[in-house]
Order: structure tokens, then C-alpha cells, then sequence
């Protein structure tokens, strides 16, 4: 019964939620463990009681080290069984008092402007330097996710407008300017070395790998770390650093909140509030630098 009502559970979030495959794979794998423990402890869907539960939330701690993952994995279980309820399969929520664990609060990873000066200083002389060189500076202009960025069509853009259409989470649709350095460097990229990625016949999609196929999240990762090292930055990245310095540097020179959280597309103030933080930061060290007793 479990594993039917998941089946049920991803289906709502499919048709009626309209949530993206890939947010719904990982729905689908946090709900797979859950799964996993019960058959462990033979446990039925309708007789799972809250210490069933905070046995799984010790079965997650013995899985898995990273707090955020435990409790990415809780979360998804709350919205399994608020379906549940909504649904009247279940009368009462075993889940409601089971605390998350609390989560550190770290800021993000942001290059300095220096840093994504030399990043983005790619010298194109073949197909590769300048596929890397269109995605690093797409990034870079939009604050596009990396999800975002390897879903990019030639459709999506409005050339003469210079503006891309991107789907972002919860399949919300937003238009986002492209400014003078990026939009060069794609169509260098489309006019002259795109085509020959294309060892299969057409594709849609914009960035495509050695393969023919559409670029990975991985390998952009990959290709950024290695650009990365070769240009000798030593700042700590993740696959959203750029995303993050997009938000930065905008709040630096002025930008407000409500634009920024447009452009990067978050569905709460909150979430782009993270980016003052940093800001401030940054403000702390100038003036532990610049003042004559800042130390």
C-alpha cells in the first residue's frame, strides 16, 4: 500500500502541482528510503506511529552525515503525508512534531570581481573555449541556475531584444536581459562553432558536450573547476557560484532586493535577503582594510 500511495503521491506532483522531473526524482528518492525503512521494519503505512519515525530520523542519521540532507529527506515526508490527509487516506499526521534538525547558517560562496574578470577571460580559439566561454558569461549576466542554464534553447531567446525566457522552479516563467558581453559571446558560440557539436543531427538545446547531447550539470561543474584552476582562483566554488555573484555584485552597486529576487527568480524576499549578509561582509572588511584603525 505504501509504495502505491507514493506512486499516487508523485503523480500529484506531476499533473497537478506541476513540478519539474527533476524536482520530482528527488522527491521520488527521499520517499524510496522511507520505503526502504519500512520494509526493514515491516512497517504498513496505516499502523507507522511518530516513534516509527523518530526511529527513521535516526536511520537518516546513520545514512547520511549532511543535516541539510536529513532534512531535505523529512520535508519531502511532511508533503507525503499532508497529501495523505488531503486526500483522507490517512485521518492523523504521525509526522507533525517531528523537529528538523537545525541547520547551520552559511553563506554563500561569491567570486570577487577580479576573480570573475579572469574567469570569463577566455580566449576562444576552438569549439570548446567558446561553448565555456557563452555559458560562464550567460551565467554570469542572468544569475541563471545551473539547471536553468543546461535547459537553455535557441528558441528561448529573443535576439534582437536581447532578453531569454527561462523556466525556473515550480515551472515559473520569467524574462531575464541578457547584457552586451554575454549575448556576443553566444552568438560567436551559434555562428561559428555550435554546428559542430552536432555529430547526431539537430538539437535543441543550446549547449551541448563532445557527444552531441546536452550539456550535464556535472559537466559544466567540471568544466568550471577546471577553468577555475587553470586561472589560478583559490575562492571556494559550487555549481552556484556564479548565480551567487550575480546577486552580489548587483546589491553592491546598488541594486534593490525586489529586482534581485526577480531576476534570480525566488518565490520569497527571504530567500534573496541571504545576499545582504554577504554584502555586509564585505562592507566589514573594507573597512577592517581601509580604515586607519580598523583593526
Amino acid at each position: 500500500m505504501l509504495e502505491e500511495q507514493i506512486g499516487r503521491f508523485l503523480n500529484y506532483l506531476l499533473i497537478d502541482k506541476k513540478y519539474s522531473n527533476n524536482t520530482i526524482l528527488t522527491y521520488e528518492d527521499d520517499l524510496n528510503t522511507f520505503l526502504s525503512f519500512c520494509k526493514e521494519e515491516k512497517l504498513e503505512l496505516n499502523e507507522i506511529e511518530k516513534e516509527d519515525l523518530k526511529n527513521y530520523l535516526v536511520y537518516l542519521k546513520k545514512h547520511y552525515q549532511n543535516e541539510k540532507t536529513i532534512s531535505h529527506h523529512i520535508t519531502s515526508l511532511r508533503s507525503f503525508y499532508k497529501f495523505l490527509l488531503m486526500e483522507k487516506i490517512l485521518t492523523k499526521n504521525p509526522i507533525s512534531g517531528i523537529e528538523l534538525p537545525k541547520l547551520k547558517k552559511t553563506l554563500p560562496h561569491v567570486l570577487s570581481e577580479e576573480e570573475v574578470n579572469q574567469l570569463l577571460d577566455i580566449q576562444i580559439t576552438d569549439k570548446y573555449s567558446a561553448r565555456n566561454k557563452a555559458m560562464l558569461e550567460l551565467m554570469y549576466a542572468t544569475g541563471l541556475r545551473v539547471s536553468e542554464l543546461i535547459n537553455v534553447k535557441i528558441t528561448d531567446f529573443d535576439m534582437e531584444m536581447a532578453l531569454l525566457r527561462t523556466m525556473g522552479k515550480g515551472r515559473k516563467e520569467r524574462i531575464l536581459p541578457v547584457g552586451e558581453y554575454a549575448m556576443t559571446a553566444i552568438q560567436i558560440y551559434l555562428q561559428h562553432y555550435r554546428d559542430s557539436f552536432c555529430i547526431k543531427g539537430p538539437k535543441e538545446y543550446l549547449f551541448l558536450n563532445n557527444h552531441g547531447n546536452k550539456m550535464t550539470r556535472v559537466g559544466f561543474f567540471k568544466n568550471l573547476k577546471k577553468l577555475a584552476k587553470e586561472k589560478g582562483i583559490k575562492t571556494e566554488f559550487s555549481p552556484h557560484t556564479l548565480r551567487h555573484s550575480f546577486a552580489t555584485h548587483l546589491l553592491n552597486y546598488g541594486a534593490d532586493l525586489r529586482s534581485i529576487q526577480e531576476l534570480l527568480g525566488h518565490s520569497s524576499i527571504s530567500t534573496t535577503q541571504i545576499y545582504t549578509h554577504v554584502s555586509n561582509e564585505k562592507i566589514r572588511k573594507n573597512y577592517e582594510e581601509y580604515h586607519p584603525h580598523g583593526k
